[in-house]
């Protein structure tokens, strides 16, 4: 195969080194040099590193982009293990632009350092050389430890704060993983925050000058984000308000105090914060974009939708503007949020919109091709090349095809019935008190429905002019109109397992190495109870992570559906016997799924993947299980808002058993635990409060009359 990939290479070097040699050596050309640049990228792909170097060599003259060829030869140079000139390139890099990480990686290889002094020394000397330089200072945070590393932060930090670098924490945030460099990084910096307090400087042994008052400010934004990086929102919260009482205009501080509430579990107050943050500076489409976003969390579509229409075209809907631009992030959030409102039909439109998007990016690029060998730009039109190849393997279709399979898949357990025969079976057991609260609200969502309707219909009537050249125009491009997405039938599809397969397809292909993909894969095959097809996705999955308490609910119920099945063909079953033998063992399900939670005894979610299978396996240990999963102790482990939301919702749900009561119990004790998280407020807590656009809380009025 490599002698192969050899002699096509060298056959493709010789067809072109005609049109090369014909060029004049002193003429500068940019699409002879585009051509240059791609036969060396040829070369180095086929492993032929000193061919590509000599090439480089001969041919730097006539090549425009002279960045690039530095940055090869050094690659090229370190791979040939000539280190010495490899050294001198990367240190002219280096001199070029100081604050370049690779150059530095770069010269590191080159130099091969025995040890953690000698590495360091590389960055010291930097330090003299570029003083004001960051790069150099924050690179040996990554391998250093102990003194030397508090040493080497003190410096990086008083930098940073005295210049007012607001991204500071972003760039250690990836030291988070290490607990010791996480508890130097707080001594030190709450050091500062006292030291600063009393007498402005950084120690008050400091002979130097006293630092700004906005020194101190910076110190407290880091120490919010701090704080709420390793959980302790409340803290967070006392720096960030300290922060904005001394500067209440500075929207940073709102940015982080919205974000330390979206990570404490309350949405609903981060977005009121957001739109702070955003009515402080209303011109800035970035914010607005993030207070936007914000809002689709917090399920308030209407609201964000106005939010964005302060940014798109005039005369059309937010909507169908940021559909028309291909928005994406826009319509993944509303996606989610139409998910979680339980409104299918909307979420999938937006699920399916997404999937036209990238239907359409594949189709531009034809564009592409007699465009990129007209200029010669063949590096950029192999990585386009590339790209097409493994486009939805991009995050927006990942997210919209799991969004979309789970509610294909909800859709296959509970199909959406008759309204107004649920309506009536509701209706049924309820008092006249409670009937008229209902038949109130009822008329006051009519209402608003209608109002919004017609609102609807009168901007549908002024864009339709505007909107059916270009429909006409698109449908010429794309070969025919398309079928228009009607969320009342999305959500009333007929067989929704076949759909969930055609976006589920793509993610097989192209996003193996994530374990959601395959236990998605398995949920879907399980209910059309494909025994062979469910074998591969959790044998796919077990290659990834065997441990995760997902893959092991999957493997569970898989054991039980292939020893309670009758009717499989004798060749289906025995490949299914071996294999089951090959993944538990001689145990059966039972003995499989206590093996798990003994290994996993101090981890909550294992620890709730364990008690769920328990009950599925055995009703008669509902109260074991429910003993197991709601365990809320300190020293257990993964102890997230996340996996207590969904311990309570399994609990109200009956995934252990009918356990309503002990459902509220655990939200108390949660609550106890994470007292800013929404979704353990007591009952009626939400449902008083309504925020609007412009980031007032207050009781709705017409409901609390009726209360009363």
């Amino acid at each position: 195969m490599a002698s192969t990939l050899q002699r096509a290479v060298m056959c493709f070097s010789v067809s072109i080194e005609p049109c090369v040699s014909q060029t004049s050596p002193d003429k500068v050309d940019y699409e002879y040099s585009e051509l240059l640049l791609y036969q060396n990228q040829v070369l180095r792909e086929a492993g032929l590193y000193k061919e590509a170097l000599e090439h480089l060599t001969t041919y730097e003259k006539q090549i425009c982009d002279k960045l690039a060829v530095e940055e090869t030869k050094g690659e090229l140079l370190v791979n040939l293990d000539r280190m010495d000139e490899a050294t001198e390139v990367y240190t002219r890099l280096q001199e070029r632009n100081p604050e370049n990480w690779s150059y530095y990686h770069g010269l590191e290889k080159a130099l091969k350092p025995a040890s953690v002094e000698e590495k360091q020394k590389i960055y010291e000397e930097a330090w003299v050389k570029y003083p004001k330089g960051l790069v150099p200072r924050r690179l040996p945070l990554n391998f250093l430890s102990g003194e030397k590393f508090r040493e080497c932060l003190d410096k990086y930090l008083r930098m940073n704060f005295s210049k007012g670098c607001p991204p500071v924490f972003t760039t250690l945030r990836s030291l988070y993983h290490d607990k010791e460099k996480v508890a130097i990084i707080e001594d030190l910096v709450v050091g500062y925050e006292t030291s600063l307090n009393g007498c402005r400087m950084f120690n008050q042994n400091d002979d130097g000058k006293e630092e700004p008052p906005t020194t101190l400010l910076w110190v407290q934004y880091f120490l919010a984000q701090h704080y709420d990086q390793i959980g302790q929102q409340t803290l967070a919260l006392d720096y960030i308000n300290a922060g904005i009482e001394s500067t209440p205009t500075l929207i940073e501080l709102f940015l982080i105090k919205a974000k330390i509430y979206k990570h404490a579990g309350n949405i609903k107050e981060a977005a009121r914060w957001m739109d702070e943050a955003q009515a402080l500076d209303t011109a800035d489409r970035f914010i607005n974009s993030k207070c936007a976003k914000y809002m689709l969390k917090a399920n308030m579509v209407k609201e964000a939708e106005e939010m964005c229409s302060k940014f798109t075209r005039e005369g059309a809907s937010a909507v169908e503007n940021l559909n028309e631009m291909q928005c994406m992030w826009f319509q993944t959030e509303c996606a989610l949020a139409y998910k979680s409102m339980n409104k299918y039909g909307e979420a999938l439109k937006k699920c399916h919109e997404i999937e036209r998007h990238f239907v359409e990016i594949t189709d531009d690029q034809f564009d592409f091709h007699t465009y990129c060998m007209r200029k010669m730009t063949l590096r950029s039109y192999v990585d386009l090349l590339k790209l097409e190849d493994v486009l939805r393997m991009h995050p927006f279709y990942f997210k919209a095809a799991k969004t979309a399979i789970e509610i294909y898949l909800t859709l296959h357990d509970n199909p959406l019935t008759d309204e107004n025969k649920e309506l009536e079976a509701d209706t049924a057991n309820l008092s006249d008190k409670e009937l008229k609260k209902l038949r109130n609200k009822q008329r006051r969502a009519q209402k608003k429905a209608q109002l919004e309707e017609e609102k609807k219909n009168a901007e549908k009537e002024k864009q339709l002019k505007n909107q059916k050249k270009k429909k006409e125009d698109d449908d010429e491009e794309i070969g025919g109109p398309k079928e228009e997405l009607i969320p009342e039938k999305l959500a009333k599809v007929e067989n929704p397992l076949e759909e969930a397969v055609k976006f589920l397809t793509p993610l097989k292909n192209l996003v193996k190495n994530k374990i959601e993909t395959h236990l998605l894969a398995f949920e879907i095959y399980f209910r059309k109870e494909k025994f062979l097809l469910m074998l591969q996705s959790v044998k796919r999955a077990f290659t990834i992570d065997p441990d995760h308490p997902w893959l092991h609910q999957c493997l569970v119920r898989f054991f039980k559906a292939v020893l309670e099945s009758k009717d499989l063909p004798e060749a289906v079953r025995t490949v299914l016997k071996q294999e089951i033998k090959r993944l538990f063992g001689d145990s059966n399900a039972k003995s499989f799924n206590e093996t798990f939670l003994s290994k996993h005894s101090n981890s909550i979610p294992h620890r709730v993947a364990a008690a769920k299978m328990m009950y599925y396996l055995d009703s008669s240990t509902e109260k074991k299980a429910v003993e197991l999963a709601t365990a809320l102790d300190e020293s257990l482990d993964n102890r997230t808002i996340q996996i207590c939301t969904e311990v309570v919702e399994s609990l109200r749900c009956g995934s252990l058993g009918d356990n309503k009561d002990m459902a509220e119990v655990y939200r108390a004790n949660c609550h106890r635990i994470f007292p800013y998280t929404l979704a353990f407020m007591p009952p009626g807590y939400e449902e008083n409060m309504k925020i609007t656009v412009n980031g007032d809380v207050s009781a709705e009025p017409e409901e609390l009359a009726n209360d009363m």
